[in-house]
């Protein structure tokens, strides 16, 4: 009950303004190519533009017929044809968008003006009725009779549906958007159109920025456009310059994470055009919203001084959209509306950041959560906040989890030896804490997808996991035995699956290469140290592979499913000959060659796994094996074990036990998982260093499954 009435101010009036925002924008924006496609038209060939050509601006005539050109046509018909029926599909699928795209017509015809806001309605309406109209006989149409009754219901329904635009909706439409016009004009020509900064700057931290932008913006910047070649509208919203010098602010003003990270937040906002990417700095000092409603009424107020505007949307609203969707006669205003509201944005945010005392270092990554919650998902942008600032090469940086977690993989590059071992340590600390539906499976780097709550990696592993695992949690550890990161990652568990809702991950890494100069990297940036890495704390999808200990128990003969001896007595050494590393690991790849379980050619392959990342896995073990790439020269299934009383120096480990895997499909994987049970466990390995014979170890491995 707690958390139900936890989540209830979650579905806010503003959140249903979100998402009837969300729902605008997802019928705008698919076709935003569109739009741009005929600004450059316009802005080219008009009889204003640059390169002025009759027949495709649609002005003088040829052979005394007036040229109709491509810009009418376009925007009276393509344009909300395309809303309409994208408006439909989203509701329906394909039946529901051609429908959808049927209503719209009457609206276009009916109205005689631009159709945007009759095609935000007649799109949706169009594929909703005629879901409702399929479910009344589904499952009672007579085999043989399915394409024509669809067929003709579709055809039938949307001429009603184009008849009811033409005489009822279109008239409406057209009156709402003259009055919406005529507001806008009286807000310039009484010098009051810079108040709807008030607004705007503000419903954009909050995410409303869909709803006012698409929604209203557009429509009428466009028909504004049509009649006067340019619109003042397009800029309302889109000007870079208020978050472009709230960040500026940051850069001079700012300390620890915030700081460091402003300039590549500042490159990705105003270049890239991704504004979201300046929320979190507003949140995090609500005060600076002042300095983006200074900013944006002084963009606004340069326009209206200037005449000036874009001639089609610029999305998204990065310098380079805007300069090439700005009017042929607007370039100065233009330029000057971005850059003097970067300045008043930059002065005024300066004074409030030097007057004011706040902790940015801690506070950016709560900011970005709350920025995400706002949002309803997940930031694409939010990892460059922190990870990227400070450059800790374990990459990353904090958003939050939108669930509770249900699938962790541990990757490596081959995903039988490192990763099974560690799935089966944290496997059973989170069982331990009470959560055995959560699935810990392992997987070779290679076959990883975008479809985990959380990805453990080895430090020297984890920017390869990243791109490919992008909205998932990341954690890099250098110990796959004890690592401290588990019980960090048991917490997360328990949090998101106890009520907790959205948890912010905080994982510095472990001795993360470069981290000396990645030093405050992450939630955890003062008290890391030099040696602390971050990792991405992102909501991803379930996975649902199978456990790594799903395999039937070893006995204490050594023998695995159907007889297969994949640990044999003859693969037990209790005094390897090595005293070097890569001695170990001919040592360990011989035994598994006696066997016939590979060929020579795995043996090389897992000295150039070492040779990438470190097999070591913690509590004096290492697991050499093969790379991903190695598979074809393993036969069958094979583990060997070697003890080194006197230790190896495995690159300034001490390692006294190698196990050398070489695995087919799952099949080793529960001797792994018995390994680690084992090694986990403080007396297990005193009494493997004690052990006396090889049965010895044989039943230790077998006891543990028990």
């Amino acid at each position: 009950m707690a958390t139900e009435t936890v989540a209830k101010p979650r579905t806010s009036a503003r959140v249903h303004v979100q998402k009837f925002g969300t729902f605008l924008s997802g019928m705008i924006m698919p076709n935003i190519g569109a739009f741009i496609a005929w600004g450059l038209i316009t802005a080219l060939f008009i009889e204003k533009g640059w390169l002025p050509v009759p027949q495709l601006g649609g002005f003088g005539e040829t052979d005394g017929v007036p040229n109709t050109g491509l810009v009418g046509p376009m925007i009276t018909y393509l344009l909300p044809l395309l809303i309409g029926y994208t408006g439909g599909k989203m509701v329906y699928d394909v039946r529901g968008g051609v429908v959808g795209a049927i209503g719209t017509m009457g609206v276009i015809v009916g109205a005689g003006i631009p159709m945007f806001i009759g095609a935000m309605i007649m799109g949706p309406l169009g594929g909703w009725t005629m879901k409702k109209i399929d479910s009344i006989w589904d499952g009672k149409i007579r085999p043989g009779f399915e394409m024509l009754v669809n067929n003709f219901s579709a055809g039938i329904w949307g001429a009603l549906l184009a008849i009811l635009g033409f005489y009822g909706i279109a008239p409406a439409v057209q009156a709402f958007s003259t009055g919406a016009g005529n507001v806008v004009q009286f807000l310039v020509d009484n010098g009051l159109l810079p108040l709807t900064s008030i607004f705007i700057e503000p419903a954009k931290v909050l995410f409303l920025n869909n709803a006012i932008n698409h929604g209203v913006l557009t429509p009428l910047g466009v028909q504004q456009s049509l009649e006067q070649g340019k619109s003042i509208l397009f800029l309302l919203e889109a000007n870079p310059g208020p978050g472009l010098g709230i960040l500026l602010a940051y850069m001079f003003f700012g300390r620890g994470v915030a700081k460091a990270s402003a300039p590549g937040a500042a490159i990705i906002h105003f270049l890239g055009g991704i504004h979201e990417i300046y929320f979190p700095y507003v949140l995090m000092r609500p005060l600076l919203i002042l300095a983006a409603i200074a900013g944006g009424m002084t963009g606004i107020a340069t326009l209206a001084i200037t005449n000036s505007g874009l001639v089609a949307p610029a999305a998204p609203g990065s310098i380079f959209a805007v300069l090439a969707q700005t009017s042929r006669d607007s370039y100065i205003g233009v330029i000057l509306a971005v850059l003097l509201a970067a300045t008043v944005s930059f002065l005024v945010a300066s004074v409030i950041m030097k007057t004011t005392k706040h902790s940015d270092e801690v506070d950016l990554n709560d900011a970005t959560s709350r920025m995400e919650q706002m949002k309803g998902k997940k930031s694409s942008v939010a990892s460059t906040l922190t990870g990227a600032g400070a450059g800790a090469a374990a990459g990353g940086g904090v958003g939050v989890l939108t669930g509770p977690v249900k699938n962790v993989v541990f990757a490596c590059d081959a995903g039988m030896g490192s990763s099974a071992m560690g799935a089966s340590v944290l496997r059973n600390k989170i069982k331990a804490a009470g959560f055995p539906d959560v699935k810990v499976t392992n997987a070779s780097i290679a076959n990883l997808s975008d479809t985990y709550d959380v990805v453990v990696t080895h430090q020297d592993l984890t920017e390869r996991a990243k791109p490919v695992t992008s909205s998932a949690v990341h954690y890099s550890v250098d110990n796959f035995m004890n690592s401290p990161r588990y019980d960090e990652i048991v917490e997360l568990v328990r949090e998101s699956n106890t009520g907790g809702g959205t948890v912010p991950g905080t994982d510095p890494g472990e001795g993360t290469p470069g981290g000396a100069s990645g030093a405050g990297a992450g939630t955890a940036a003062g008290a890391a140290g030099a040696a602390a890495g971050t990792a991405t704390a992102t909501r991803g999808a379930h996975a649902a592979d199978a456990p790594v200990d799903a395999a039937p128990e070893v006995g204490t003969t050594g023998t695995a499913t159907g007889g297969t001896e994949v640990l044999a007595r003859e693969s037990v050494i209790l005094d390897g000959s090595a005293t070097t590393r890569d001695a170990a690991i001919d040592e360990a790849g011989r035994l598994l060659l006696a066997r016939g379980a590979v060929d020579e050619g795995y043996i090389a392959a897992m000295h150039e796994r070492e040779a990438s990342v470190s097999t070591y896995m913690g509590s004096y073990l290492a697991i050499p094996h093969g790379t991903n790439a190695a598979k074809d020269h393993i036969r069958k299934s094979a583990v060997s074990v070697i003890r080194y009383p006197q230790g190896i120096d495995w690159n300034g480990k001490q390692v006294k036990f190698v196990v050398g895997v070489a695995g087919v499909n799952n099949e080793h994987l529960h001797i792994l998982s018995s390994i680690a049970k084992v090694f986990t466990d403080k007396q297990q390995v005193a009494r493997l260093e004690a052990a006396t014979s090889v049965d010895e170890v044989l039943e230790l491995f077998g006891k543990v499954n028990a």
